[in-house]
């Protein structure tokens, strides 16, 4: 079944692009009709819809519906899976690192190449949080993540990487499944409010899934 949605055509999450159609900024889209993935012991498969979470595919229709630009922007995922969000991200223009913890990276560079033109800008690294975020640049004008938020013990981990890579200008969007025994909500309710403006960007009850965007506090003034 076949859904029309922006400028592309989307399988139940799956979005199909062609050559013809105008990606979101009115500027041409990759000639890819589907995003091809592999993940560990099931090979490559045309589309994400069996191969990406819930997580990541709201994450990329919201981007889609939103129109947010990538086009010259400077984007980092964290713990990115499969690479479908930061992929997207570099099609539409982004210079996007790609990143998760070394065991993952091999993967991702695969799913890179197979999707990912010559001439686009995309760059796969190791990154383990609040260990060595601050090899990477600080100023990351978009600071993606999507089913990263699970793990209490990591939480303050991720806030300090967050706080290191978001630019002072910049943006951070987390998908995450609202885990009740994950403490996935006091995540964004009670860790995150303390360094950054959040806002619940979308909520999808029928996934449990929310979308949450997050920018610097404002300095108090002198």
């Amino acid at each position: 079944e076949l859904e029309r949605a922006g400028g592309g055509v989307r399988t139940r999450g799956c979005l199909r692009t062609s050559s013809l159609q105008l990606g979101w900024q009115g500027q041409s889209r990759h000639p890819t009709s589907f995003l091809s993935l592999r993940r560990p012991g099931l090979g490559y498969h045309p589309g994400c819809r069996h191969q990406c979470t819930p997580q990541a595919l709201s994450l990329c229709n919201y981007f889609e519906s939103q129109n947010v630009d990538f086009q010259g922007k400077k984007v980092i995922e964290l713990g990115a899976g499969t690479g479908i969000v930061g992929i997207l991200a570099a099609l539409q223009g982004g210079d996007v690192t790609i990143t998760d913890l070394p065991l993952a990276l091999e993967q991702i560079q695969l799913n890179v190449q197979a999707n990912v033109p010559a001439g686009g800008r995309a760059q796969v690294r190791a990154l383990s949080w609040g260990i060595n975020q601050h090899v990477f640049p600080g100023d990351y004008d978009l600071v993606l993540g999507a089913d990263i938020v699970y793990l209490e013990p990591t939480f303050p981990l991720l806030l300090g990487t967050l706080q290191h890579l978001c630019g002072t200008h910049g943006t951070i969007y987390l998908a995450s499944k609202m885990r009740e025994e994950h403490g996935t909500e006091s995540f964004f309710q009670q860790l995150l409010p303390q360094h950054f403006q959040l806002e619940l960007a979308q909520r999808d009850e029928d996934e449990n899934v929310n979308i949450y965007r997050a920018r610097h506090r404002e300095p108090r003034p002198a």
